[in-house]
């Protein structure tokens, strides 16, 4: 087998910043050996600039993007989250297998340029518009998978299982025809695509219960237990206390709020990611935090759905895991979503730096090793750290950017994440050890961003 290999004059470890790193994988992708204080091997490419450990995007719903800016005016007086998903059921409902894989397509290709190497799908559109089954009950789904591998990023594919449409087992809505399934008929697709497109070092599986509000705790069980006979340890992601109405009728349905409820009924461990989980009181902060499960923290869209602010300070204290996720696609950036999960809890508190630690006093080391980490927990996939037996996913900042030019190590995370000078600092791109973007572009951006606009104009039309 060959033995792959890039030297890097900088390259961030588990340890911090390290110096002459030698990086070599086999053509699995799979990293044999990470060596600091090397010699560079004659005969083995230099990295242009520092190498880090790429980032996992952990929540994504590819079809959002194409609503990306439609949905910023009133609709009605009270203008929330809830009447932005009354227009997004609206676009949903006209998107096709042929539109979503376009869609998907461009995305990932964005998430790449931006430093993302990997993503968790939640997938939640099945069917046709009316609820009729496709011929091929996970040809949605199979669309989304097509995109990750042609594209190069790595996959987490994550169907969602939706019931109903509201606590207390309330019949779903016309608008959300599409989505529903029965744990049965969710996992008999979920082999099916396996089947189809295997597991392998960039493609893993797992499921998604929507929100408690979309399953019941009997149906809920039924798929875990489906889960575990089928793809045992595999990822689990569950929407939760995204929102305080949501909240709200937890309580008044189940007599819990929803993180305390979920935790209190199910073995909630490093395997599931509650995203959001915006609303949580001290107790459930705590227990969350104790249960090694992911905080999934999405936050331009959360600002943008007006959903609230995680208590990251007090969840961080605690010993809370948290990734990073660009749900709707308001953003593709995760320096941005780094820099608002700091500034919000800023403005919260009225101080600077809030989230850094005693250990690390500089608050885009301490975020961005937390976020690559709790990602790769999410994500299920042997990513997040350059070390043997993790895979080779990697960027590679431009020396001569202006957030680090001239600056020493400990400060270039800081102005790449708090630092805005123009084009990205994200300059070359690998997954599994093969470059997807180099010098800034994608091999087949020109061809995908042509199909995405005529797919998106005649969504629009």
């Amino acid at each position: 087998m060959t033995r792959n290999s890039l030297f890097a004059e900088h390259a961030r470890l588990l340890d911090g910043w390290r110096r002459d790193v030698l990086l070599e994988w086999d053509d699995k992708g799979t990293l044999l050996a990470v060596t600091p204080d090397s010699t560079q091997p004659a005969g083995v490419n230099k990295a242009k600039g520092p190498v880090l450990a790429g980032m996992p995007n952990l929540h994504s719903h590819a079809f959002q993007r194409a609503m990306a800016g439609l949905t910023e005016y009133r609709a009605n007086p009270t203008d929330s989250f809830w009447s932005w998903r009354d227009l997004m059921y609206r676009f949903a409902a006209r998107i096709s297998p042929d539109s979503i894989g376009d869609i998907a397509r461009w995305l990932y290709i964005e998430m790449l340029k931006a430093g993302y190497t990997s993503v968790c799908e939640f997938h939640y559109v099945h069917h046709a518009p009316n609820g009729q089954h496709y011929a091929n009950p996970a040809e949605m789904a199979a669309r989304v998978v097509n995109a990750a591998t042609q594209t190069g990023i790595g996959m987490t594919m994550l169907p969602v299982l939706y019931q109903y449409s509201g606590f207390g087992e309330r019949e779903p809505t016309p608008g959300q025809a599409r989505f529903i399934h029965t744990p049965e008929s969710l996992l008999d697709a979920l082999v099916s695509l396996r089947k189809a497109q295997p597991e392998n070092g960039n493609l893993r599986y797992g499921v998604a219960p929507h929100s408690l509000r979309a399953v019941s705790k009997q149906t809920l069980g039924r798929m875990l237990s489906g889960l575990d006979r089928e793809f045992p340890g595999a990822p689990v992601h569950i929407h939760i206390a995204e929102q305080t109405a949501e909240v709200d009728a937890c309580l008044e349905t189940l007599k819990a709020r929803p993180v305390r409820w979920l935790l209190d009924n199910f073995d909630v461990n490093e395997r599931w990611c509650l995203v959001h989980a915006t609303h949580i009181d001290e107790n459930e902060m705590g227990a969350m935090a104790a249960s090694r499960a992911i905080a999934g923290l999405c936050l331009t869209t959360e600002a943008n759905l007006g959903d609230g602010i995680f208590p990251t300070h007090g969840y961080l204290a605690d010993g809370g895991r948290f990734g990073l996720g660009s749900d709707s696609h308001i953003a593709v950036d995760w320096r941005s979503e780094l820099r608002l999960l700091e500034y919000g809890q800023r403005l919260m508190r009225r101080e600077r730096n809030v989230l850094a630690s005693n250990e690390q006093v500089h608050v885009a080391d301490r975020l961005f090793d937390a976020a690559v980490l709790g990602g790769a927990s999410a994500s299920g996939r042997a990513v997040g750290v350059l070390e043997a037996g993790r895979r080779a996913d990697f960027i590679v900042l431009d020396a001569d950017h202006p957030a680090i030019a001239g600056h020493a190590p400990d400060a270039w995370l800081s102005g790449v994440v708090f630092g805005e000078h123009g084009e990205t600092p994200v300059l070359d791109v690998s997954v599994g050890g093969k470059v997807v973007v180099e010098a800034r572009r994608h091999r087949d951006e020109g061809e995908a961003f042509g199909q995405y606009r005529k797919t998106l104009a005649g969504l629009l039309e």
